[in-house]
C-alpha cells in the first residue's frame, strides 16, 4: 500500500464519514452524545 495517492481518498472518506456521523447525531437528537 503506497500512502501517495491512496491515503489522500481514505483521509477524504474518513472526513467525510465524522460529518456524516455528527451532522446525523445533531438531527436525530444526539445518540452519541454531541
Amino acid at each position: 500500500m503506497s500512502y501517495d495517492g491512496s491515503y489522500g481518498d481514505f483521509a477524504l472518506l474518513i472526513v467525510l464519514f465524522i460529518q456524516l456521523i455528527i451532522i446525523g447525531c445533531s438531527c436525530w437528537g444526539g445518540g452519541f452524545g454531541y
